[in-house]
């Protein structure tokens, strides 16, 4: 396993931890589970030890990718950009689900707000781990690149060419 997979390997646990992490407290909150609510800051916990994997197996991975054919250093340099922020977020809740579940244990009534804290951060999370996946997918998956259309049809005159 080079640093390339590593970095596609550990990427996906934060992003789709936080979405679970989401819907685990929400389930919390409408089944007015507290078991269930401190579920979820252990799901956001380890999702924002995933995120540290995952951002420091980046630099390895662009060092891989960056001269690979139809790989762009402005798509490389936009994904870093949004995984610094989405790093940064992740540590954020992951810190805050940890203060909350340790003001939760010993039945502090702020509790209830570190919660609503957390439900708050991990929306935030959600909508910027959708650009942070999206933009890192960009980087070697030209089909999903908001020019796709265009390379397709690029590549259609290309092969017509050949006749």
């Amino acid at each position: 396993m080079n640093d390339a997979h590593l970095h596609l390997v550990v990427t996906h646990l934060p992003i789709v931890g936080v979405l679970i992490g989401f819907l685990v407290l929400l389930t919390g909150y409408f089944s007015k589970s507290s078991q269930v609510k401190t579920m979820a800051l252990g799901i956001f916990i380890f999702s924002a030890l995933a995120a540290i994997a995952a951002f420091f197996t980046g630099e390895g991975a662009e060092e891989i990718v960056e001269n690979l054919p139809g790989v762009s250093e402005t798509l490389i340099h936009a994904h870093e950009e949004q995984a610094e922020i989405f790093y940064t977020m992740m540590l954020i809740l992951g810190g805050v689900s940890l203060v909350t579940m340790l003001i939760h244990y010993k039945k502090s009534a702020f509790a209830k707000y570190g919660f609503t804290v957390v439900l708050l951060l991990s929306i935030s999370s959600i909508v910027m781990s959708k650009f942070v996946g999206t933009s890192g997918g960009e980087i070697v998956h030209a089909e999903i690149r908001s020019d796709a259309n265009n390379l397709i049809q690029l590549d259609s005159h290309n092969n017509d060419d050949d006749d």
